[in-house]
């Protein structure tokens, strides 16, 4: 006969899992995003605007709808530097993880959409390339109806601080400009072990926003133009942060 003792899932394990998914649950996941929207209210309510920094209330109002442009681990407070008048959606990632940052934008009024962006030979399977093309679709449908849309432009778990394909076939398809925008505190916490180096900002500080000259993607653009504006893209953000961080001294 089998032995059933050691069929017995152990007590740890079992622990563990019932762990998981209580924090994953939506009582959970409600809660978390109320502390982090709370955190970050009270971070940004602290800060003194750095002289210098972009005028991005006219910015925007005059290209709306545009695409805002973003690096990850650098944009938890790009729902602070935007007209609260303007309608905006966020494009955020389908993982389950991202259900916290979901709650979070939806707090300040952002709607979302899930999917997530594309870079030429990050090889993804079928399902994911759909969720993708569905999410770009939604956003074209949003903006042709005025609704701006807030996109982190590089590919999670991919190189940090490089565009992928997916804000600029967005620009393509929509005709709407890329607005590159970085936002830095000067008190903030590098989350070393995350990939893209995660920037926590920290209350009682100075803060710069910068926004870069709209990028627009003709809509008969090539392959080859495809990606040189995927370049441009990734030097335009890249410039904004540099220049924020120069703003509030910390730039290199």
């Amino acid at each position: 006969m089998p032995d059933r003792a050691r069929s017995k899932p152990k007590p740890r394990r079992t622990v563990r899992g019932a762990l998981r998914r209580l924090g994953r649950s939506n009582a959970a996941i409600a809660v978390a995003g109320a502390a982090v929207g709370g955190l970050l209210r009270l971070v940004n309510a602290t800060q003194r605007r750095t002289a210098g920094s972009s005028d991005f209330r006219r910015i925007l109002a005059e290209e709306h709808p545009a695409i805002v442009g973003l690096w990850h681990g650098q944009h938890l407070l790009a729902p602070f530097f935007r007209p609260r008048e303007l309608p905006y959606v966020a494009l955020l990632s389908r993982s389950a993880d991202a259900e916290i940052n979901a709650r979070v934008v939806e707090s300040f009024g952002i709607s979302t959409v899930r999917g997530s962006g594309g870079r030429e030979g990050v090889k993804v399977n079928r399902m994911k390339r759909k969720g993708g093309a569905r999410a770009l679709v939604a956003l074209r449908r949003m903006l042709a109806g005025g609704t701006g849309v807030c996109m982190i432009a590089d590919i999670p778990k991919g190189r940090p601080r490089e565009a992928g394909l997916g804000i600029v076939t967005l620009a393509k398809i929509s005709g709407r400009p890329i607005v590159p925008a970085g936002a830095v505190t000067s008190r903030h916490h590098v989350v070393a072990r995350a990939w893209d180096k995660t920037r926590i900002p920290l209350p009682f500080g100075r803060i710069a926003v910068v926004m870069g000259a709209p990028i627009t993607v003709p809509a008969d653009a090539d392959e080859a133009l495809m990606e040189e504006k995927r370049r441009e893209v990734t030097a335009a953000i890249e410039a904004a942060n540099r220049e924020a961080e120069r703003l509030v001294g910390t730039g290199r």
